[in-house]
């Protein structure tokens, strides 16, 4: 399974990080943030960041999500793609990471491509004149844990997944 590493302006990398946490009732292993701070030292980040690679690196490579294109963060980012087996994407979201975590057991360059639909796909105009979008159902595959018995789901929610559990299956059904 591919390590994640986020990089991004504080608070947001360790947001995202207890937004999956969250989704999946336990944070999956190998996900490590790093909060830039406005005062950080960019060149002591890079060093931590590429410890940080090394940490969470497996046996098909790192992912790096970053925030935002040509900022401090993403510099940083920018620093680690020249590694062996680690590739980095700009413009995290949180559907992006969802998807990363599903797809982070296939081939790297096949968790970037997935990464990426997520992240796009994941954007969505809300108002009166968009439908709905339709709630997965059990069987459509997907790898996101149920909502809350309590939200409106419409009772097509899928059980929540414990901590240990593959993330690895397909999320394409979900949109994600």
């Amino acid at each position: 399974m591919a390590g994640i590493l986020i990089i991004a302006h504080a608070p947001f990398a360790t947001a995202l990080r207890d937004c999956i946490s969250h989704i999946y009732g336990g944070l999956p292993a190998r996900i490590g943030v790093i909060d830039v701070s406005p005062d950080c030292d960019p060149v002591q980040q890079v060093a931590f960041a590429n410890s940080e690679i090394e940490r969470l690196k497996e046996e098909n490579g790192a992912l790096v999500l970053t925030d935002m294109f040509g900022a401090t963060p993403a510099n940083i980012a920018g620093r680690l793609a020249s590694l062996p087996d680690v590739r980095v994407l700009c413009g995290v979201n949180l559907p992006m990471l969802v998807r990363a975590v599903c797809y982070r057991a296939t081939p790297l360059d096949t968790l970037v491509d997935k990464a990426l639909a997520g992240a796009t796909k994941g954007v969505h105009a809300i108002g009166p004149a968009t439908p709905a979008p339709v709630a997965p159902t059990a069987e459509s595959g997907d790898c996101l844990p149920a909502l809350p018995p309590d939200a409106a789901c419409g009772g097509a929610c899928l059980p929540a997944l414990p901590a240990d559990a593959d993330l690895t299956q397909k999320a394409d059904s979900a949109g994600l």
